[in-house]
């Protein structure tokens, strides 16, 4: 007898971002505004799981986790990058992310409030390129050992028909 499987979703932590603007800064010292936080470079065909953890912003509230989460994403046109879903898991928002233009630094931005009235809103780049290897043309010209000759752009050079 056969049971059906249930699966249990994980979010990747490959794609993990924590907050770092909460870190103290020695008295008389000048603050520096942190780095840009983005996400790995995705392919426009993934769709996958992006974190980001807000723990930093809630260090001595143990109880405090999020509770509503709003994200947006610019630009916003035809065949962008899409938001599948959202969800929070304690002090992680995990977003599910699909398409994308190739060659697009995409701004999302996610608003949380926590069980607490705490606001948080950070923006996170997500860059899209092309990372996948396209097929090899047919009448691709190519050496007796099998390499596909290209040009100084990296495309396969073709036969004439």
């Amino acid at each position: 007898m056969t049971t059906p499987v249930t699966y249990v979703s994980k979010p990747s932590s490959a794609r993990l971002v924590v907050i770092d603007s909460f870190v103290p800064v020695p008295r008389g010292s000048i603050a520096a505004a942190p780095a840009p936080l983005n996400w790995p470079t995705k392919d426009p065909q993934d769709v996958l799981d992006y974190q980001l953890d807000i723990a930093p912003a809630v260090v001595g509230n143990s109880g405090d986790v999020i509770a509503t989460l709003g994200v947006s994403v610019t630009p916003a046109n035809p065949n962008d990058l899409t938001v599948n879903s959202a969800a929070a898991d304690g002090t992680r928002a995990v977003v599910w992310l699909a398409a994308g233009q190739a060659g697009t630094v995409y701004t999302v931005t996610l608003l949380i409030t926590t069980t607490s009235g705490r606001t948080i809103q950070r923006s996170i780049l997500l860059p899209v390129l092309e990372l996948s290897v396209p097929p090899i043309p047919a009448n691709a010209i190519q050496t007796t050992a099998g390499i596909v000759l290209t040009d100084q752009n990296g495309n396969p050079v073709l036969a004439t028909p």
